[in-house]
């Protein structure tokens, strides 16, 4: 690929009747990532620093998180990826590569569902197309009336064992401390309708025959919150998917081991561009 002068660019625009803001930078094919619950954009630097050489990566806080607004409201997927496309469509993106991880891959399945022409491909990574268990759904009730009495500092104690694996969350405290940090940096407004959105998500398994664009499954190998063998099934009912464990790491494996995730990340780019896809 030609050398090219790499550009970055870092703010905000009204998108759905919120400020939405977003990280722009470098230049090539678009790569947008959706990040998970309850974090940001932050999350993807370990990409953005990975990919941006060679893609045009798009990073967003979803409403809710980071530098956008966070409305006391209802939240939905498919408010979320609304808000997505009207991103897009402001940035100029017909078509892209999606990179959704946990809540980013619940996002993913409502675009696609509404939007199937905006991607050229997709990758889902440590995330589920079932919807919530009832079991699910009250845990999801009790975390939204915790972050509503003690806040976002306890919502990140209570996600800290389901985001990264038990090694990193004993030797890693850098990466602990982080996570933390994104954790805390959100509105408990944000928090709340997270869990709201997520509870109300449908069965998104008949979807999966149906996707038929070159799809990367990713999942990381001590994945907790969504077990790789899971994972690893919905990835088999994608036609054409390719799977792969990213050792030593758990749900975040994206930051837990940023090299194994970029190189999947790097090997399935690469190779759309071989096949002119």
């Amino acid at each position: 690929m030609p050398a090219c002068k790499l550009q970055k660019f870092q703010m905000k625009v009204r998108i759905n009747d919120i400020d939405l803001a977003y990280s722009d930078e470098g230049q090539g094919p678009p790569v947008v990532f959706l990040h998970a619950f309850p974090l940001n954009r932050a999350m993807w630097a370990p990409q953005v620093a990975g990919l941006s050489d060679r893609y045009r990566v798009v990073t967003i806080d979803l409403r809710g998180h980071g530098e956008s607004d966070a409305p006391m409201w209802r939240y939905t997927l498919d408010l979320f990826a609304e808000d997505v496309r009207g991103l897009l469509a402001h940035l100029g993106i017909a078509r892209a590569t999606f990179v959704g991880l946990s809540m980013g891959g619940y996002i993913l399945f409502a675009l696609y569902r509404k939007y199937p022409a905006l991607f050229q491909s997709l990758v889902l990574a440590d995330t589920r197309a079932t919807a919530d268990t009832p079991d699910a759904r009250a845990a999801r009730f009790s975390m939204a009336q915790i972050a509503y009495r003690r806040g976002a500092s306890v919502i990140a104690d209570l996600m800290m064992p389901k985001l990264l694996s038990p090694a990193a969350c004993e030797h890693r405290a850098d990466l602990r401390d982080h996570v933390r940090s994104i954790i805390t940096g959100n509105q408990v407004s944000g928090i709340a309708g997270d869990l709201m959105a997520m509870e109300e998500r449908p069965d998104s398994t008949p979807l999966l025959p149906a996707i038929s664009v070159p799809t990367l499954v990713i999942a990381g190998d001590e994945d907790l919150a969504s077990p790789p063998e899971e994972v690893e099934a919905m990835a088999n009912r994608i036609p054409g998917s390719t799977f792969v464990r990213i050792p030593q790491a758990g749900h975040l494996s994206n930051m837990e081991n940023p090299v194994a995730f970029n190189a999947a990340l790097l090997s399935f780019l690469s190779s759309l561009e071989d096949s002119d896809v």
